[in-house]
């Protein structure tokens, strides 16, 4: 922060002058993924700013996927985005493996309950059907990633509430230990803010930007086996996919 200089005379807001600085600093290379940014409190005195504008500089860092912020801790350099793949179906143990990242898991609740009218729609359960609702937070090299809920039938799996390690792969468990493979699933996703329950289990300002998936997962006879709600850290984050064009010559010609 030495180094800047801040033009009072510009109309260029301070805080953005800061925000610029950090920030080619961050594309340089010279900040690396994880290291801690100057606190608020280290920015408004060494560069004779109000906490006000040095709170909107780390903000706006954060808001661009740079940086994101620890409660209580203070806010960090981003490390690269991770792709999250939307035409293959995997679990979040295998999508973080294959990227080369630890997975990991903190359980909120695995329970047995009576499900809502949208997850029975979704999984075709009977009235007196209950589910297994298994909600986590879903971590990744110790730093939390989402929070997932997912829902699968009683009757289907009716020991699982024994038998499952949450911290470990559904998936992987539903395989090896009811041969259960789920071969493709219909999933959607929208994007959102963060509530004030998602900003505390995964450490991130109230209001941040999130991914929201909702995926109902199928085995080959087309059974839906599996509904999933999830809410993941827009900073942590990116939808990658390749997309084609039809060929078709009406079109040329065409006025829009």
């Amino acid at each position: 922060m030495d180094s800047l200089h801040l033009d009072r005379q510009s109309a260029v807001p301070l805080y953005y002058q800061i925000q610029q600085h950090l920030l080619g600093h961050i594309r340089s290379g010279g900040l690396k993924p994880g290291t801690p940014l100057p606190s608020e409190e280290v920015i408004s005195k060494r560069l004779r700013v109000s906490r006000m504008t040095a709170r909107q500089a780390l903000k706006s860092l954060c808001s661009l996927g740079v940086a994101y912020s620890q409660r209580g801790k203070g806010t960090y350099v981003s490390a690269v985005k991770l792709e999250k793949n939307i035409r293959e179906v995997l679990s979040f143990s295998e999508e973080m493996e294959a990227c080369g990242s630890r997975p990991h898991s903190e359980l909120i609740a695995l329970e047995a309950v009576l499900p809502g009218e949208e997850v029975a729609d979704a999984l075709s359960l009977q009235p007196a059907d209950k589910v297994i609702r298994l909600r986590r937070v879903r971590i990744a090299d110790s730093l939390p990633m989402g929070v997932e809920c997912s829902c699968v039938p009683l009757r289907l799996f009716p020991d699982l509430l024994e038998k499952f390690d949450p911290r470990t792969s559904l998936y992987r468990t539903l395989s090896e230990i009811y041969g259960v493979h789920i071969v493709h699933a219909d999933e959607v996703v929208e994007a959102g803010l963060a509530n004030a329950q998602e900003a505390r289990l995964l450490h991130v300002a109230k209001g941040s930007p999130v991914f929201l998936f909702t995926r109902t997962a199928y085995i080959e006879s087309g059974q839906a086996i599996e509904y999933v709600k999830s809410t993941f850290r827009g900073d942590r984050y990116k939808i990658k996919n390749r997309l084609g064009r039809q060929s078709n010559s009406g079109w040329v010609g065409r006025s829009a």
